[in-house]
């Protein structure tokens, strides 16, 4: 389920709230004192890099499943 990092505006009182989007949006309607906390962010530091190099290192076998689906006729895949 997602969470939502929010921020009282006035009192800057932060709390995180897991609800589904469509909860998310009634709630803030039902709280305009309350705003989406920004500084909060929007990503973990497990989502930054290259997505070819998270493979290789989480999967070394991986280049030789490319490679060989590389020599498929017709095939538009290339190793990494």
């Amino acid at each position: 389920m997602p969470t939502y990092p929010v921020k009282h505006k006035e009192s800057g009182e932060t709390k995180e709230l897991s609800m589904t989007m469509r909860e998310y949006c009634v709630w803030k309607d039902e709280n305009p004192d309350w705003d989406k906390d920004w500084m909060a962010g929007v990503a973990g530091i497990g989502e930054v890099g290259e997505v070819y190099d998270k493979l290789i290192k989480s999967h070394p076998g991986w280049n030789d499943v490319l490679h060989k689906a590389s020599k498929a006729p017709g095939s538009r895949v290339k190793p990494i």
